[in-house]
């Protein structure tokens, strides 16, 4: 079989409306611009969950929140689901990880004294580090000092403004990190190092980039390469107690927002941030992503020189996006499209009647695990609850694909305190789940009112019409799809097996049966 590599690019916070090549004014990333012309460019495309550590969970199992129920960074993940990098090494393959997973393990599996149950996550199990971010970023701080970087007393201060303390918001100031030291040139140089050392062997490399995750402080010269007034506007109603308006979980987070005041490494809620402010750390924003491509163009210049495209399946996105202002919102939060809709790029090096094609047809991150798996050669686990995008890169759409985004969010005591108290509503029924078209957008709580958007006539997505007579029928259709949606993808455990006389079998997904190996009990 011909060599396969992978390279998952994997940034951190990245929206999907920041893609040049789809058009974003004054955004420059010529490199990710070349990588959409070699490839495949899905626009519509979404991680299923946030925040971080639940967004790479879905991720790295290919399954929804509902089912591998890493809710929040601080849960750990359940032992029995088979993640990427199991599922590579089952392939014959040594996954390699740059950057972090916030993953952390069972505690079944391990003792109570395991220092990754005091934190908030760590590696997955089955990944090799080879440039590693997890708590306390010690891999990179040590980085720094063995360059001659004099390292202050608090580490995490190289990433303050030059000339400025602890000060919250947006600021115009560089970072006192040098670009050529920063932790997106510090996970570049391992990638380097990492694929130079393979010496021609195959490779999966997980490279991951922290940025453009705040704080909003960028690195000369990326904190000037972008005017505050050349920036868009945030998406948002005249004031915080216009939008609170619209739902009590909005109104919840903007009212603690005001009493909390700003997080000092710029993510929380922005209630108070002016145009202005939101301004700058939107061009502030775009200069941490300009500097990330930049650091890709080394990576590409290698895969050029090594001839590496030539057998590399390449994938770019992010684990989630960045409210930036939009609703009076920082982070990744509640259920709006900023939070949830990230890039997609698919470079595959057989696909080339695709070259800059974009795909507008609804995609997930649970997706990407069977599309990776599946151009390897293998299988994907039966729990997988997204499926391969390989047919796109042939020029083929399903007949039978998804018709419709679906995203969940659990918002048990996160950003900032006491939601459930506040709210009224137990622990395991601070939760939503949203289920959204070109047409509408429905978005279903536990124990909360649902919302409704006409997307047509309200993109920004202002006005709920869940309450109104007139649109009962279209709550009640989508409530139904969100119903079946849930049906169709709970847990299916060992649901494709049965006993027979004549052994173990099991049913593919046309129903026939297959006698069973250990390949098809992974």
């Amino acid at each position: 079989m011909q060599k396969r590599n992978v390279l998952l690019i994997v940034v951190d916070q990245w929206r999907a409306d920041c893609m040049s090549y789809l058009g974003t004014p004054h955004l420059k990333t010529p490199h990710l611009d070349r990588l959409c012309r070699m490839g495949v460019t899905f626009r519509n495309h979404v991680t299923v969950c946030v925040p971080c550590g639940p967004a790479r969970a879905s991720l790295h199992t290919g399954q929804y929140l509902m089912n591998h129920r890493q809710v929040q960074n601080w849960i750990p993940l359940d032992r029995r689901h088979v993640t990427l990098p199991k599922a590579v090494r089952a392939l014959g393959l040594d996954p390699a990880l740059i950057g972090y997973t916030t993953t952390a393990p069972d505690p079944r599996t391990t003792s109570p004294a395991d220092p990754r149950l005091s934190q908030m996550g760590d590696v997955m199990d089955g990944w090799r580090p080879v440039g590693d971010f997890g708590p306390g970023h010690d891999h990179y701080f040590g980085w720094l000092a063995q360059q001659g970087f004099e390292l202050p007393t608090n580490r995490e201060d190289i990433w303050l403004p030059e000339g400025m303390n602890a000060v919250p918001g947006a600021t115009d100031r560089p970072a006192r990190i040098p670009a050529e030291l920063s932790d997106s040139a510090y996970f570049t140089t391992k990638a380097l190092e990492y694929l130079k050392g393979r010496d021609g062997k195959p490779f999966f490399l997980h490279l991951g980039y922290y940025r453009p995750h705040p704080p909003f402080v960028a690195s000369a010269p990326y904190h000037a390469m972008y005017r505050p007034e050349d920036m868009p506007l945030p998406v948002r109603s005249s004031s915080a107690e216009a939008e609170a308006a619209q739902h009590p979980l909005l109104a919840h987070y903007l009212r603690t927002s005001r009493q909390s005041g700003f997080f000092r490494r710029g993510e929380g809620l922005s209630a108070e941030l002016t145009d202005a402010q939101v301004a700058q750390m939107r061009a502030t924003y775009y200069g941490m992503m300009s500097e990330v491509d930049d650091q890709l163009g080394r990576v590409f210049a290698w895969m050029d020189a090594a001839d590496a495209w030539k057998d590399t399946l390449v994938i770019f996105t992010s684990d989630h996006g960045e409210q930036l202002g939009d609703h009076f919102l920082l982070g990744k939060i509640a259920y709006f499209d900023q939070s949830f809709r990230v890039p997609l790029v698919i470079v595959d090096p057989h696909a080339d009647e695709m070259r800059g094609v974009v795909v507008d047809r609804p995609t997930e991150h649970t997706d990407l695990l069977p599309t990776m798996v599946e151009w390897l050669g293998g299988r994907a686990p039966d729990a997988v609850d997204g499926r391969s995008l390989l047919p796109f890169l042939a020029g083929d759409t399903p007949p039978d694909w998804r018709d419709a985004l679906h995203y969940e969010f659990d918002f048990r005591n996160t950003y900032p305190h006491d939601t459930e108290a506040a709210l009224g509503v137990g622990m395991d029924e601070a939760a939503l789940m949203v289920v959204q078209d070109a047409d509408w957008k429905y978005v279903h709580f536990t124990a909360l009112p649902p919302l409704l958007f006409d997307l047509r006539a309200d993109p920004g997505q202002f006005t709920n019409l869940a309450q109104d007579p007139a649109h009962a029928q279209t709550v009640r259709h989508y409530a139904q799809k969100a119903l079946s949606w849930r049906m169709r993808h709970t847990d299916r455990g060992l649901t494709r097996y049965r006993t027979s006389p004549d052994g173990l079998e099991w049913r593919d997904a046309d129903g026939a049966a297959h006698p069973v190996t250990m390949q098809l009990l992974s």
